[in-house]
């Protein structure tokens, strides 16, 4: 438990530092509310930092707050693994569809990220990049019926793309007919700006395409499943049959 807790105020420092350097100003309250702990403790986590060397400034008074000199930089970038790998995988997006701009230093970014990583977790990020494909972009209909799925959706997803475990999903189809489905989320496919799940559903007993925004509702099963070969789903991935 202890060293949980250590490990938790080592990253809370961290991000306080570039909370710090970003915003104008923040309060101590403030702070502590976002962080979930007593302004007692983001006090101590302050000073500790001055201790450290860094140049925090404080307003005096009532609601007065926080800020590091504009001239300090934030220094050594720390990911924690989950960061690191979506960092990585953005990379490799933005790379895979030949945008021109600001390519020129991201091998060298990616190069830095990988060999971050130990050997085993080098392995599981390989093989999960090659489970996110990049496709045409989205028709100018698709994309006029597209909405940013919720946040707490998008996380579900995520998270169970990565440990590659079943979800329970509430999903609206195109005539608005909502069903739920219990489905393997095998591969993400992007038709920019368009994010699909193709998988497995288990109501169907089929392989099919879900689009991530017409996702409702989604909740990790806990349950594993085998990763099928890509071209399982062929059909699936071909741009005629994606759901609209």
């Amino acid at each position: 438990m202890e060293r949980t807790n250590a490990n938790g105020r080592l990253r809370r420092l961290e991000l306080l530092a570039v909370q710090l350097k970003q915003n104008e100003l923040c309060t101590v309250k403030g702070l502590a509310q976002q962080h979930g702990v007593s302004e007692r403790t983001i006090t101590r986590d302050l000073s500790l930092m001055r201790d450290q060397g860094l140049p925090i400034d404080a307003d005096r008074g009532r609601g007065g707050g926080v800020r590091l000199d504009r001239n300090w930089g934030v220094g050594r970038l720390n990911l924690s693994y989950p960061e690191a790998v979506d960092l990585l995988i953005s990379i490799e997006v933005a790379e895979q569809m030949n945008s021109p701009m600001f390519l020129a230093n991201l091998g060298s970014v990616r190069r830095q990220l990988i060999a971050s990583f130990s050997p085993e977790k080098r392995s599981k990020v390989e093989r999960m990049k090659s489970r996110i494909l990049i496709g045409d972009t989205a028709s100018t209909y698709v994309q006029s019926s597209m909405n940013a799925p919720p946040k707490r959706v998008v996380q579900a997803v995520h998270q169970a793309f990565i440990d590659q475990k079943t979800i329970e999903i509430s999903y609206q189809r195109e005539d608005m007919e909502v069903s739920k489905r219990v489905i393997e989320p095998h591969y993400l496919l992007l038709n920019y700006p368009v994010w699909y799940v193709v998988g497995m559903d288990h109501l169907r007993g089929a392989a099919r395409t879900f689009r991530c925004d017409r996702i409702q509702l989604a909740q990790g099963t806990g349950t594993s499943f085998g990763l099928l070969p890509k071209d399982a789903f062929d059909t699936q991935i071909d741009g005629s049959n994606l759901a609209i």
